[in-house]
């Protein structure tokens, strides 16, 4: 077990690391000036210069990414001097050189000068709570979804819930979060009390923080259409498997109720394939979380991303990328250990 650990955790952190650089050498190397686009058109010469300078622009690629990594990087090994700076923390001394513990710098941004992890911390909750709100949703509904369309196999009850899910994984998240807002957020609105937009924390009429439950469930009901979908057609799938079993036959045949055997037997058994694809599917919550909060200015994770992208902060957006494949990483890492729990035919080998 501590073996496949480490292994599946180095594995990780290389490709948190590749990601890093090749998303950072992408961005580094596109034709825009962050520097401009932080002064703007009438910026002189020297000054822009000078802020080309101050952000390290002006040195080569090889050698941004160096130091981004350097920052970024909670363990590192420099001079004993480097640790001067404020957000180097524990320094252990080795010869001339030191080992510094420190907690990742993300910089600061370019459009606000705000340090970047202040500006994560603000918009990662709206994004976790969005995100399990449309997982749980979704997993309920498509669970029930699919067990009644196994049960009413061949029923209209059963065309139609194919027909829906099937429609519900076509339409991409932008779609349906577009389609919601319109129906229940602006037609509907008088009737709903829901919005067309908004986050979950919000400023009342005289600067105090608030909750706004009631703009988390158009958000989360468009995020998790194509979760429902796909957990339904799994689950009934699943259960058509289970229900085809001899010992599902052969419980019938000695009379056992058949809702009792749904619940304690087939249920039960069809759940591992739909545990499974809770986790890569919640990974693609995450990222229909980046358009469906724009559409609903609902200022998470995903809105922030797609701000700095347009506004080319490029610290904003290295550490929102950063941030979503970590999370990725960690879920995989998570379900590699919840599975074998589920199913005990599968082991973890040494």
């Amino acid at each position: 077990m501590f073996k496949f650990l480490v292994t599946r955790l180095i594995s990780g952190i290389m490709v948190l690391i590749t990601v890093i650089i090749l998303i950072s050498a992408i961005i580094y190397l596109a034709p825009v000036d962050p520097a401009r686009l932080t002064f703007g058109q009438r910026t002189d010469t020297a000054t822009l210069e000078a802020k080309r300078a101050q952000l390290g622009l002006d040195q080569p690629l090889y050698v941004q990414l160096i130091y981004y990594l350097r920052d970024i990087s909670p363990i590192i090994i420099a001079d004993k001097e480097f640790g001067d700076k404020s957000n180097y923390g524990i320094k252990v001394l080795m010869g001339s050189k030191a080992l510094f513990f420190k907690k990742p710098y993300l910089r600061e941004s370019y459009q606000s000068g705000r340090a970047v992890s202040t500006i994560i911390m603000e918009a990662l909750p709206k994004t976790i709570i969005l995100g399990f709100s449309a997982l749980i949703i979704s997993t309920f509904l498509g669970l029930f979804l699919g067990v009644i369309a196994a049960v009413f196999k061949g029923h209209i009850l059963d065309n139609f819930i194919i027909a829906l899910t099937t429609l519900g994984y076509s339409v991409p998240s932008y779609v349906s979060a577009i389609v919601l807002a319109l129906i229940f957020g602006y037609w509907l609105s008088d009737y709903t009390g829901l919005g067309i937009q908004g986050s979950i924390f919000e400023l009342n009429d005289i600067g105090d923080p608030v909750i706004r439950w009631r703009n988390l469930i158009l958000p989360s009901i468009a995020l998790g259409v194509r979760s429902i979908s796909i957990f339904a057609q799994l689950t009934r799938s699943a259960m058509l498997d289970v229900l085809s079993m001899d010992y599902i036959r052969t419980a019938k045949a000695k009379g056992l109720d058949f809702k009792k055997i749904i619940k304690d037997h087939a249920f039960r058994n069809a759940l591992n394939p739909v545990a499974t694809s809770v986790s890569g599917w919640f990974a693609s919550i995450l990222a229909g979380a980046f358009f469906v909060e724009n559409v609903f200015n609902f200022r998470g994770i995903g809105d922030l991303t797609v701000t700095a992208l347009t506004n080319y902060d490029i610290p904003v957006l290295l550490a929102c990328v950063i941030l979503i494949c970590s999370i990725f990483i960690f879920i995989n890492l998570l379900m590699d250990f919840i599975y074998p729990l589920l199913d005990p035919k599968v082991k973890i080998e040494n």
